[in-house]
């Protein structure tokens, strides 16, 4: 059953077309009806109406996946989009602490960290954002150029993590 269901969730998501979302709501809103408490099922609509800018709707979604029990690589990119429309709805606090579990969870995520340092540039810490991608650049990019600088960039992310380490709810 679940091999099925994901099939056609798999389906439905290639089949999609961002610019217009209404077709793929409309093919997911049977799977909700036959399955309201499957976690993927919950949060392919979420990520569905999020895409559709109707991201209120799309945080209730994503909010019960998680809750259902989302798992693996979909309840990593769950957190993404729950942290960044989080963020896109303007409750910042909200979104830093989606990111620092997520990051908890998944700490080897290049997205999660971008999308943590979004949250943290939308909540004035500049400083903390660019360390953080100073540090994702350090961990993730390997080239010859890059290589030799890399205890330099390092030390350049601590640094600049060191300013904003004062501020309320900053721990990296």
């Amino acid at each position: 059953m679940t091999d099925l269901l994901d099939a056609q969730l798999d389906s439905i998501f290639a089949a999609r077309d961002r610019d217009n979302m209404g077709p793929t709501i409309e093919a997911l809103l049977p799977l909700h009806h036959d399955h309201p408490r499957h976690p993927r099922v919950l949060y392919e609509l979420g990520g569905a109406y999020d895409t559709a800018g109707e991201e209120a709707t799309a945080l209730y979604f994503y909010e019960q996946a998680m809750e259902e029990g989302l798992s693996g690589d979909v309840r990593r990119r769950c957190f993404l989009q729950l942290g960044s429309t989080l963020r896109n709805l303007g409750r910042i606090d909200e979104s830093r602490a989606v990111f620092s579990r997520a990051r908890g969870e998944f700490p080897e995520s290049v997205a999660l960290g971008v999308f943590e340092a979004l949250a943290l540039h939308a909540s004035g810490h500049a400083n903390a954002a660019l360390a953080i991608l100073l540090n994702v650049l350090a961990d993730h990019v390997d080239t010859p150029d890059l290589n030799r600088y890399k205890p330099a960039i390092r030390g350049n992310a601590e640094y600049l993590a060191s300013l904003d380490a004062g501020s309320p709810g900053m721990s990296r």
